[in-house]
């Protein structure tokens, strides 16, 4: 045992002496105390109704479960952020995002500002209703299978539980030959904010892309906040977008109306 820990009161001062200690990943900030500036929508939400507010360096990943109609707004901080989101349903995980049936159904295989993500059981999990960056991936799923596995077995799931991701700030484009291109960022700086259409468990993870050089492959800084919203309604924008995702919308509505949550 070390010097500095080998008695219960030494242990508790090196502990307390972490505090204020700074790291490439930093968790929870509590509301109010956010200390980077805030861009998109997030800059005009009160610092104190902040429920989410983290950096994610490079390799780290982290969750949280969220009410629906919360925003979460992601932010490539330096230009090389490789964020991979999974969205399970809180209140039944066994439902949980189908990038698959996102990209078939909704007719949708680059995902944008507008664009929904179906859960497996044909209802919208969250919608993007911002994007600054444009360059996004449903295709090629995440490399980050045990970051994911460690984030999920905070909330009693395991590695079977977790679906393939989204992936947000570094795109790929399918050529005429079925091939896909290597990972585009847009730049630093760009977000991309999601509304959640029913209470969620959010897995997030900051790794390099499936299709990154592992030779010269980076991954930069994450930004992490969310705070509460609506969800989407009868009569907004995105519920008319298409008849797949009014359908959506539809599902969500009347499963959480069944619930008494809607």
């Amino acid at each position: 045992m070390s010097s500095s820990t080998a008695t219960t009161a030494a242990a508790r001062a090196h502990a307390r002496a972490q505090e204020g200690a700074t790291a490439a990943s930093r968790p929870f900030v509590p509301p109010g105390t956010w200390p980077h500036p805030r861009t998109g929508s997030a800059a005009d939400v009160p610092p104190d109704r902040l429920v989410w507010a983290e950096a994610l360096g490079a390799g780290a990943a982290t969750s949280a479960v969220l009410a629906r109609g919360t925003r979460v707004q992601l932010t490539d901080v330096d230009g090389g952020a490789c964020a991979h989101v999974v969205l399970l349903r809180a209140d039944a995980p066994w439902e949980r995002l189908n990038v698959a049936d996102t990209v078939k159904v909704l007719w949708q295989a680059y995902l944008g500002a507008g664009h929904v993500l179906l859960s497996d059981q044909g209802r919208a999990l969250a919608t993007v209703v911002e994007d600054t960056s444009g360059h996004h991936d449903v295709l090629c799923g995440a490399s980050a299978g045990r970051l994911f596995t460690t984030a999920a077995a905070k909330h009693g799931l395991g590695e079977r539980d977790v679906p393939p991701s989204a992936t947000f700030f570094q795109g790929v484009r399918v050529a005429d030959d079925g091939s896909l291109s290597a990972p585009v960022n847009a730049g630093p700086g760009r977000s991309v904010a999601l509304r959640l259409e029913l209470p969620a468990i959010v897995l997030l993870a900051n790794s390099p892309h499936p299709l990154a050089d592992p030779a010269t492959a980076t991954t930069g800084t994450l930004h992490v906040l969310a705070w509460p919203g609506g969800a989407t309604r009868p009569g907004d924008p995105q519920w008319t977008s298409s008849p797949e995702a009014r359908r959506a919308y539809e599902n969500t509505r009347t499963d959480c109306l069944a619930r008494g949550t809607a």
